[in-house]
């Protein structure tokens, strides 16, 4: 039997289905996992670990292991995709207005532009910088330098966190998914899992669109058509960081969705799709995941085998590829 359920955390909405096991039991292990994440690693709180970390700049300071496998996975993503997805873009989004949960900046941004705020960008620092000593577990990042661990850090929650819901609900198999972040475990119901391919998070899943099934990994959808507002100087801007530039980025993809063999993966393809820009589709090519972009304008291209519902053999699901990535 597969069971759901549905609440928010970390900002976002979190679904977890469960199939053949304690849903409640699930539950009640993930929803303590995103607690301690939070507590963890959250830009937005004073009293993280981060925050901590942040405080002491400029020397090796002891992290918890959860701590230090969010940092050592960042540092690996932003080196896996050339830099694209750098965690030390912290600066640039408190400078851009994205310096606290998206709900409370939505609810004091200017209703008209403000001539005396010029907001000066520039590029982010880079995640070379980031000294990290594995048999100490210290972690020093440079004076003026501000961790973001939201892209990686949220994927990785929901590699976490499906692993926990399969151990604790004693089930069969399971779903976890942040917002657009989703992971799997285990076995999948008859059919796969099925996952409506949307710009937004929020859509729900019996609404009408475009569905993928896949067996097992993960699919990760990154954009900048929802964590979008207007910062102090009138400019609209998105949670997508060019690190590059330091601003939002300004391409030809507003949403990309990445099929692999984990979440961190998928997340990793689908953002650096996105921040490469012009780029993206070649570099994104080369890595043969499955995959989903939509174009500024709305157009659809799909690569590595992601189904395409217009032909006749688009039956073919997503996930029969993952196993051969």
């Amino acid at each position: 039997m597969l069971r759901q359920t549905t609440w928010r955390a970390l900002g976002t909405r979190v679904d977890l289905l469960v199939l053949d096991g304690d849903l409640e039991a699930a539950r009640t292990a993930v929803a303590s996992l995103l607690d301690q994440v939070d507590r963890t690693y959250s830009r937005f709180r004073d009293d993280s670990e981060l925050a901590v970390l942040q405080a002491n700049a400029g020397r090796a300071t002891p992290v918890s292991p959860l701590l230090w496998q969010a940092i050592t996975t960042a540092v690996t993503v932003a080196r896996e995709t050339d830099g694209a997805v750098d965690p030390t873009v912290g600066h640039a989004m408190r400078v851009i207005g994205y310096d606290r949960d998206l709900a409370a900046v939505l609810a004091t941004q200017p209703d008209r532009p403000r001539d005396d705020i010029v907001i000066e960008l520039a590029p982010v620092p880079g995640w070379q910088g980031i000294r990290l000593d594995p048999p100490e577990r210290t972690v020093r990042i440079p004076r003026r330098v501000e961790l973001d661990l939201g892209s990686s850090g949220k994927a990785l929650a929901a590699d976490l966190a499906v692993a926990v819901a399969l151990r604790a609900g004693r089930a069969a198999g399971a779903l976890v998914g942040l917002g657009g972040d989703i992971a799997t475990a285990g076995s999948a119901p008859d059919g796969g899992w099925r996952i409506l391919a949307s710009e937004d998070s929020s859509t729900p899943a019996d609404a009408e669109g475009e569905v993928i099934a896949i067996d097992r990994g993960a699919l990760a959808t990154s954009g900048t058509t929802v964590r979008r507002w207007r910062s102090a100087d009138g400019v609209e801007r998105h949670h997508l960081v060019d690190p590059r530039t330091g601003a939002s980025v300004v391409g030809p993809w507003r949403t990309v969705s990445v099929v692999a063999d984990t979440c961190v993966e998928a997340n990793a393809a689908a953002t650096a799709t996105i921040v490469r820009g012009t780029d993206g589709l070649r570099w994104l090519s080369d890595r043969h995941h499955p995959a989903r972009l939509v174009a500024t304008d709305g157009g659809v291209t799909r690569i590595g085998g992601w189904p395409d519902p217009a032909l006749d053999d688009a039956s073919e699901p997503a996930h029969q590829l993952v196993g051969a990535l």
